[in-house]
């Protein structure tokens, strides 16, 4: 797929809409984390050099289509502000009167946000009217919410078709990232996946098994197909109900010549809490009255032998219940030897989704990996193989 980048468009004196991702935590009124918004911050930085004027377009939380307070992004203005350096007008809506006087009294430097692009039902519709009420706004349209690319909204689909469109440099960065891994990766290729269920990662599952030489299985859902094998998993969270399903996908990976990499030691606690008492056992010698909550050090070995085969790693997923100690051993031994494969230049390294960024940064690995994907639904569905509306709408081939 070609898209066009900041590069390739004369922003000089124009109107730039740039539909970004402001999605940001927020508690009792204050951004508890800024990282969506930093990352928006060279793109906003790019324009600003080539003389346009960056109009921010967001959705914020799910106000079902209707004007509601608690989802207005003036909460977020003052934020915004501090963390791109420059002055931030509000508008007090997205399109209409208000949109249209803030943009046109824009000076040089200034930027505008625009309110909430879910307090109209047309956003979620991928609604032309007002998707043409948004570009009226502006004489470019930058998208830099790769976040929001699997949705086929106004603002992220409709507008790409009305005006001269460009992918903003986090969207290319994630673009050349996700490309570079799953597209067209240096081989062989291991792709980590865990989670609690089977039932929530098919998809992602089937395709992976086509297109990587390695699949790491962790998390409950590794329960899930020991089971499916026959393995007793005493108290384990497990989907008995997706046995034949794992049994399918293991049928499909080997067909596929694909390796199907499953804990071959565990470790069992009596209760998912802190520091349970617990012990590690052999996979299929799981006591039980126990709960499988992590992989154990052979698997971990296991896991590094393959990273250290490896030129590509794509990772979703913990391998086990790293939110909690001890349990978070398996993960953050992975994600360290990873890390230190990127870092002497051996491996590259994409990682993606909430759970993952989390655990990566627990383990304090992920600084090391090679690019870090902020975006839960979207790189999902791109490692799923679907095509995303919001880069598909930018496609220039």
């Amino acid at each position: 797929m070609a898209w066009k980048t900041l590069d390739d468009l004369d922003l000089d004196g124009k109107a730039v809409l740039v539909r970004v991702d402001l999605n940001v935590p927020v508690d009792n009124g204050t951004v508890t984390d800024t990282t969506r918004i930093e990352r928006i911050k060279p793109t906003i930085e790019d324009i600003l050099a080539k003389g346009g004027k960056p109009i921010l377009m967001a959705h914020f939380g799910r106000p079902k289509g209707q004007p509601n307070p608690e989802y207005s992004l003036a909460q977020i203005k003052d934020t915004v502000e501090t963390v791109l350096g420059h002055k931030v007008v509000f508008a007090e809506n997205c399109i209409g009167g208000p949109a249209k006087q803030a943009v046109a009294a824009m000076g040089a430097g200034d930027i505008v946000l625009l309110e909430n692009t879910r307090f109209h039902a047309g956003e979620e519709q991928n609604d032309g009217i007002f998707a043409a009420s948004l570009a009226a706004l502006g004489e470019a349209f930058v998208n830099d919410a790769f976040s929001a690319a699997h949705r086929a909204h106004a603002s992220t689909e409709a507008l790409a078709r009305l005006l001269p469109s460009a992918a903003g440099r986090l969207m290319e960065a994630e673009l050349t990232a996700l490309e570079a891994a799953l597209t067209q990766p240096e081989r062989p290729v291991v792709a980590v996946v865990g989670g609690a269920k089977v039932s929530t990662k098919l998809d992602l599952l089937g395709n992976l098994v086509r297109k990587v030489n390695t699949l790491v299985i962790g998390g409950g859902m590794a329960n899930t197909f020991l089971a499916a094998k026959g393995i007793e998993v005493g108290k384990s969270l497990a989907e008995h109900d997706m046995a034949d399903t794992a049994r399918e996908i293991m049928a499909k990976a080997e067909e596929a010549a694909c390796d199907i990499l499953l804990p071959v030691d565990v470790v069992a606690a009596t209760e998912f809490a802190a520091h349970a008492d617990n012990v590690t056992v052999p996979a299929d010698q799981c006591p039980a009255d126990r709960m499988i909550l992590d992989a154990g050090p052979e698997t971990v070995a296991k896991v590094a032998d393959a990273f250290a085969q490896a030129r590509t790693v794509i990772w979703n997923g913990p391998l086990g219940a790293f939110e909690i100690e001890p349990f978070d051993a398996a993960t953050k031994a992975a994600a360290q030897k990873a890390a230190e494969l990127t870092a002497a230049g051996s491996l590259v390294t994409v990682a993606g989704g909430g759970d993952t960024v989390a655990a990566l940064n627990k383990a304090g690995a992920a600084e090391s990996f090679t690019y870090i994907s902020t975006a839960g639904g979207a790189f999902l569905e791109w490692m799923e193989g679907k095509t995303l509306p919001g880069v598909a709408a930018l496609d220039q081939g």
